[in-house]
């Protein structure tokens, strides 16, 4: 921002002149926000309403990712889609009356049923007054070309995001967090997806075993080259009955800092195409079923200091992306 003072006989006049220094954020910051991103696509206030439809996920068979406590949202397991919708929606219409909604399918592995079932949960909740879209999390291993194709089919008819974990681009990573697919099972969904013009979102986990600040920033020059269209970064934190709490609590082994947390964020996203929306860059755990780290539990603090070290550091999101 810019102060600049004219003065005229009697009269000083003083213009503040707001510099917009990146193109992808409506409120100053330094990376292509989710705010931005619909406001630009929709030209109104749209909001994500969280749902669990009661799905389950092929990994559970193996005993599923080592950090995972099955998904969340389970506190709506037992209680209607509608109903789920409705106690988000009736608050936020009292104060956003015109707004629309995006449903998201957010609780474990929401293509992991028979594709008459995901029909059935899906149109019901398209049906629904002012939901302009659906949000689908789900797993690269759990989508058949019947699903794609359904997939495909909706795509052309409303706003379509298909979320995806891969957590890492490393294979000894993956094998070791029991992930139940490798990289190119994830590859190959993508480019599946990617075929089909839908929106894809990728979630990475930085401060995994073993993993070293140059291998998450990997990661991240790894998802460039895919064409996907969003990213959720997540700090890894342990949750109570996992199988990483149980390892944590036999061999406690270093987590991340927040201040390494930051910086390597802050690296991540120099990284980062700035066409890509970032949709999250902090985890969200509950406090109640939380055991470390402690400092993540301050969501809004993080994602300050987040802003503050860009400024600091006076970067962007896509800085360091060769230009060929």
């Amino acid at each position: 921002m810019q102060n600049k003072c004219f003065t005229n006989g009697f009269i000083s006049l003083t213009i503040v002149l707001v510099i917009q220094m990146f193109l992808y954020t409506l409120d100053n910051k330094r990376y292509h926000t989710l705010n931005y991103f619909f406001r630009n696509k929709f030209q109104q206030k749209v909001f994500k309403v969280a749902l669990n439809a009661g799905f389950s996920c092929p990994n559970y068979k193996t005993g599923g990712c080592i950090y995972c406590n099955h998904g969340s949202g389970n506190y709506y397991e037992e209680m209607d889609l509608i109903e789920q919708f409705n106690l988000v929606k009736i608050p936020l219409e009292k104060k956003w009356p015109n707004s629309k909604y995006i449903a998201y399918f957010q609780a474990n592995t929401n293509t992991y049923a028979p594709i008459s079932t995901l029909k059935e949960k899906y149109e019901k909740v398209l049906a629904i007054p002012n939901v302009i879209g659906l949000d689908i999390a789900t797993r690269s291993d759990a989508l058949n070309d019947e699903i794609l194709d359904y997939l495909s089919e909706l795509n052309k008819r409303t706003f379509l995001m298909v979320e995806l974990g891969l957590q890492s681009m490393h294979e000894n990573t993956l094998k070791l967090i029991n992930r139940g697919h490798d990289l190119q099972n994830f590859i190959e969904a993508v480019q599946k997806l990617k075929e089909r013009n839908i929106f894809v979102v990728v979630h990475i986990i930085n401060g995994l075993p073993n993993e070293s600040k140059e291998m998450m920033i990997d990661t991240v020059k790894f998802l460039n080259h895919l064409g996907i269209d969003g990213i959720k970064i997540h700090m890894l934190y342990i949750s109570k009955n996992t199988p990483l709490a149980y390892m944590y609590k036999l061999n406690p082994f270093p987590l991340l800092t927040k201040e390494e947390y930051i910086d390597i964020v802050c690296h991540q996203l120099e990284y980062l195409n700035p066409n890509i929306v970032v949709m999250r860059i902090t985890g969200d755990p509950l406090k109640e079923e939380l055991i470390a780290p402690s400092w993540l539990t301050k969501k809004f603090c993080i994602l300050n200091d987040i802003d503050k070290e860009m400024k600091k550091r006076d970067i962007y999101q896509g800085d360091k992306i060769n230009p060929s």
